[in-house]
């Protein structure tokens, strides 16, 4: 006999975790991110340059999601793309839906900077100025800087029958000039377009400020100014800025594998020739002038972003790095290095007394470079093996460890990911110098990339050949290591040397291999295991054992995973979500993910560490990360999950680095069940906990 309770449940229809309604849009997830980015600047705890920092990141942020999101989606409604998306969204709503929640985001972006920033900065004594506001003596000094520094690069481009619409770049200022020419049948107008040079700064100084003062002129308003003089016999009736956004994507075919290095050096060029996706103009640009631009550009008036103020504000970096200022920056600090490798000359050593764990930027990236320059010049190192997806730069110390490494004729195999969106002509340069200097260099996959981060070293030691590995959430830049979070693991376990031995194995030759022992590997393991331990998780909770989920990523929105998440939060497991930027997962929807929560840090540093925890019935199993949970990771790119074998640093990572993260009340928001954030505070009673500002308090404490 069927009891009435039961009777009862089985007569609920079962929810369909595929159900649209339980995913929130990926590309208004983003734009929500991204707005929490813009939240930073008004925060006015933030020192000012701090704030005018955010602007700047939130523009930067915006160009690349234009350049790549929103070209993707243009590109789906070309092809007449009709699948829905897992939110339930088709491609031209996904276009709306952006458009209709960015504009009330850069509303918000320009009265900050209008009524609040650049005031503020003027209180300083740091005023951008109108040339009109400026005395007779001082534009005359401002002329003289046109004349000879300014007006020599400028290329004026008319635009009528004889003279077709000028190619716009991508991301460039560019001056919409309206004409007026006297004829002998009346006034004719004409239209031109003159580009803002980039290679010149876009806040000219003016040389007769007031001491201690730091004044400046846009240097489109000193071209603005001058027009005159590039149209001799014209009457220039007025001018207004407009900026163009172009797909930037990397479009490689499969078949130009046999020759990858070519065919990114090819796509480059290509990249600034992109279809137009977005238009910026100045605000009061006239209907007919945002016509003929849109019309050229083969945009439509949804594209377009009226703009009430500074256009291109990630060109504020040239305000935000001037020297001095100093009590308007946060606090430099040193970071820390853990007290067993203080004046530790021999890495290897140290790492055979057991693990070692950094928690980067608190703790310095240094001894990760001073293992691999150590490696580079010690006698018994025989082989090293690399992954680089980004570097420094031009004066990598990792790179130019692996150069002196390979002209000490020790064996270098360096895997560079060529396709690193925007980096990808650093590590052409490297990838050529690496090779000119003898190291094996593979230039990964036409058509996956490799985000791995790993590092392998053998050497001959006295009793007996051994392998010390490094593994990173983040990239071996020991720049960004000092502004991104993330975590460093050294160690010389054997087990793991035989996984990464195979991986590499894979990366530069044949091997297909099709299992690994501690490592998860993706494309071939990584989305298996995942599944597995948040199922065995599902298990425990339904068992009534011990049983939760704790996991830090940068994005999530990978459907499969997301399911797997609400099966383990209906039967009871409690998941608890560090989620920087875009997540899918829709938290406390009655029924399916009332045990999920999710919340995103946004602070002086990027959250960029990647940590998958789960207590697995009272036995806590702990993993450091490349990927985030995202079809990308999981199935198109080669990524790593390290196991943290060492129980004491899984428990610190588990205990100490995720909980205070996760009591965050400072610099946290919690994700809502309607795809909104909301900020957390401190409550009655309650001490402020600034996750980031415990973990600077903690390094230095060492």
């Amino acid at each position: 006999m069927i009891a009435k309770s039961d009777r009862q449940e089985s007569a609920v229809p079962a929810i369909a975790l595929d159900d649209p309604s339980l995913y929130i849009s990926r590309e208004l997830s983003w734009l929500e991110f991204n707005h929490r980015v813009l939240e930073e600047a008004l925060d006015v705890r933030n020192p000012l340059f701090e704030r005018l920092k955010f602007v700047a990141i939130y523009g930067t942020n915006l160009d690349e999601f234009f350049m790549i999101r929103v070209a993707a989606i243009k590109q789906q409604i070309e092809a007449q793309v009709v699948r829905r998306s897992d939110d339930g969204r088709m491609p031209a709503e996904h276009l709306a839906a952006i458009s209709e929640r960015l504009h009330a985001s850069l509303l918000t972006q320009m009265r900050l900077l209008n009524d609040d920033l650049l005031p503020a900065l003027e209180a300083q004594g740091i005023r951008i100025r109108r040339l009109t506001e400026l005395d007779d003596e001082t534009q005359s000094a401002l002329e003289r800087t046109f004349d000879e520094k300014v007006f020599p690069v400028l290329t004026p481009l008319a635009v009528d029958s004889g003279h077709p619409f000028p190619y716009i770049s991508n991301l460039s200022l560019s001056l919409a000039v309206e004409l007026e020419e006297t004829t002998r049948d009346g006034v004719e107008l004409h239209f031109a377009r003159v580009k803002i040079p980039p290679t010149l700064p876009r806040f000219i100084a003016v040389e007769s400020a007031p001491p201690g003062e730091r004044h400046f002129v846009l240097l489109e308003d000193l071209i603005a100014h001058h027009l005159d003089g590039l149209f001799p016999g014209m009457h220039v009736r007025d001018a207004y800025l407009f900026r163009v956004t172009r797909d930037a994507d990397l479009d490689l075919q499969e078949d130009e594998a046999d020759d990858l290095l070519r065919a990114i050096e090819s796509e480059l060029r290509r990249r600034r020739f992109g279809e137009p996706v977005r238009l910026e103009i100045e605000r009061g640009m006239p209907e007919y002038m945002r016509d003929i631009l849109c019309d050229a550009l083969g945009l439509s008036q949804l594209d377009s972003y009226e703009v009430d103020g500074l256009m291109a504000v990630n060109d504020l970096w040239q305000i935000v790095n001037l020297p001095d200022y100093d009590q308007l920056r946060d606090k430099p600090f040193l970071a820390a290095i853990p007290k067993r490798l203080i004046g530790a000359t021999d890495m290897f050593a140290a790492i055979r007394e057991g693990d070692i764990l950094l928690h980067h930027p608190y703790e310095s990236f240094d001894p990760v470079v001073q293992f691999l320059q150590q490696a580079a010049v010690d006698e018994k190192v025989l082989a090293i093996k690399a992954t680089l997806y980004r570097t420094s730069g031009k004066k990598s110390p990792i790179v130019r460890a692996l150069l002196t490494a390979a002209e000490n004729e020790k064996q270098v195999a360096v895997v560079i990911e060529l396709k690193a969106r925007f980096d990808e002509e650093n590590n052409i340069e490297w990838a050529k110098r690496l090779e000119r200097a003898g190291a094996h260099v593979v230039y990964g996959f036409a058509n996956r990339k490799v985000h791995a981060k790993s590092l392998l070293v053998v050497r001959e030691d006295d009793d007996g050949l051994r392998r010390y590995m490094h593994f990173g959430t983040g990239n071996y830049n020991e720049k960004s290591a000092r502004l991104y979070t993330d975590l460093s693991l050294l160690t010389c376990r054997p087990d793991l040397g035989t996984d990464v031995t195979q991986l590499f194995n894979a990366l530069t030759g044949f091997s297909k291999v099709t299992d690994y022992e501690d490592l998860w590997v993706a494309p071939v393991t990584l989305r298996r295991e995942l599944l597995s331990l948040i199922d065995r998780e599902t298990e425990h909770a339904r068992a009534g054992r011990p049983c939760g989920i704790r996991v830090k990523l940068n994005h999530i929105s990978d459907a499969e995973v997301i399911r797997a998440l609400y099966r383990a939060s209906q039967a009871g497991v409690q998941i608890d979500m560090l989620v920087r930027g875009m997540c899918v997962v829709r938290p406390g929807v009655p029924g399916v993910s009332e045990r999920i929560r999710v919340r995103s840090i946004v602070g002086r540093f990027l959250e960029h560490s990647r940590v998958y925890s789960f207590e697995n019935g009272g036995d806590r199993e702990v993993y450091i990360a490349s990927a985030d949970w995202m079809g990308r990771n999981l199935d198109g790119r080669v990524e790593i999950a390290t196991p943290v074998l060492d129980p004491v640093i899984a428990e610190s990572i588990s205990a100490q680095i995720l909980s205070v993260l996760l009591a965050d009340n400072v610099k946290s928001r919690e994700l809502m069940e309607n795809g909104s954030y909301r900020r957390l505070a401190a409550g009655s009673g309650e001490m402020p906990i600034d996750a980031q500002r415990v973990f600077l308090t903690q390094a230095q404490a060492l």
